[in-house]
């Protein structure tokens, strides 16, 4: 995958690489269309991940279904900090659950997590019908996720949590350690509560009652996305060095997150794992 064309090249594909890559009429289809790449998931099955950037609201989104059918979709919300991961699971109907599940995770986003949304938009990709693997695997995170965020106040934290979360209004998740960060950047408390739960609480895995509570289990990679950006060198005219955007690195990131169900009858996958 590339961004620009290295400085030398012929005229005439720098005038193709200016139509594509200014903003313009065209750009604006191009981006709403999203970029769609073929990557290789842990099962061995090829899913198609649809990646898109919003420069107006800084934010980029990735989007893909698993092998078992979940509809996984992150967010990473540069102006906020704020990285959501919104999973819709398939439920068991036969075993008494809805159609559907949703669950959202809020994070905080850190810095060089993820390419920036200018440069997202700019992304263009070779083959398109290649089958993607991550160069770089980034160490896995096991998460416990001890806050409840109130969907109906989330606003504030992020403009995308009402929207990716409907879904799972009584299911948004956020870890104490990212609130106290969002909190010192002047979000309100009252958009967060604590869940105090106590240390017998069973892992729904062990649960032997499908009614009580127990600590869930949910894990998911997104198995391939722009980590890095990647600057090349060259020499000018005068011989003077210098470097240029000229492609991206791509990264895998696995996460474990633990959060309290009320009921294992919400956990159900947990069982398998």
């Amino acid at each position: 995958m590339r961004l620009l064309s290295p400085p030398g090249s012929g005229p005439l594909l720098r005038l193709i690489l200016a139509a594509l890559l200014l903003p313009g009429p065209a750009q604006a289809v191009a981006a709403a269309a999203g970029l769609r790449v073929r990557v290789r998931l842990a099962d061995g099955q090829v899913a198609e991940e649809t990646l898109e950037a919003d420069t107006d609201q800084d934010s980029i989104s990735i989007e893909f279904k698993r092998g078992d059918g979940s509809l996984i979709t992150l967010i990473a919300d540069f102006r906020q900090d704020v990285k959501i991961i919104r999973s819709l699971i398939l439920g068991e109907l036969e075993r008494g659950q809805k159609q559907f599940q949703g669950l959202c995770f809020v994070t905080r986003l850190h810095k060089n997590e993820i390419i920036p949304s200018e440069s997202m938009a700019k992304l263009r990709q070779k083959n398109p019908r290649t089958v993607r693997v991550a160069e770089e695997q980034r160490a896995p995170e096991h998460l416990y996720m001890d806050v409840a965020v109130n969907y109906s106040r989330a606003n504030p934290l992020s403009v995308h949590i009402n929207n990716l979360c409907a879904e799972a209004m009584d299911a948004v998740y956020a870890r104490e350690s990212d609130v106290k960060h969002w909190m010192e950047k002047g979000i309100e408390a009252s958009i967060f509560e604590i869940m105090p739960v106590s240390e017998d609480v069973p892992r729904c895995r062990v649960s032997l009652d499908r009614w009580k509570g127990c600590i869930c289990r949910y894990a998911l990679c997104i198995e391939w996305y722009p980590c890095f950006l990647k600057y090349c060198r060259t020499k000018g005219p005068t011989g003077k060095t210098s470097s240029y955007k000229c492609g991206i690195k791509s990264c895998q990131k696995c996460s474990q997150f633990d959060f309290y169900v009320p009921q294992k009858q919400l956990c159900l996958w947990d069982e398998d794992m």
